[in-house]
């Protein structure tokens, strides 16, 4: 019984290390950005990022009230608390220009261009 309890833990601990490794090495693959908001505006407007490898977004809220990353094209979207960060991890995209914006201020709005 003991045994059986401790084989299944075995299993379930390295199903979770090999699951770890895998996202490890896709992130290590993966382009990253950092878009700030701040003033009610994306800062860069217009990133640019090579074509055919995971993305990673990271977005910074500097104001004082939430923001909702949103982009229809990239199939996302995310609330960012003030004065917070969010991650976003997002599949290998084909080359193209992906328009972002705040939900809660149809004013501030960015493209990512992917090549």
């Amino acid at each position: 019984m003991l045994t059986d309890v401790v084989r299944k833990w075995v299993v379930v601990g390295g199903s979770l290390g090999m699951l770890l490794m895998a996202a490890q090495a896709q992130a290590e693959g993966a382009n990253e950005i950092c878009l700030t908001y701040a003033n009610g505006q994306f800062e860069p407007k217009e990133p640019t990022v090579p074509a055919d490898a995971p993305l990673v977004i990271r977005v910074k809220n500097l104001e004082a009230k939430a923001m909702e990353f949103e982009s229809e094209t990239l199939k996302v979207e995310k609330v960012v608390a003030a004065n917070s960060e969010a991650v976003l991890n997002l599949r290998a995209m084909k080359s193209g220009r992906y328009e972002f914006h705040n939900d809660f201020n149809d004013k501030a709005r960015g493209f990512i261009n992917v090549q």
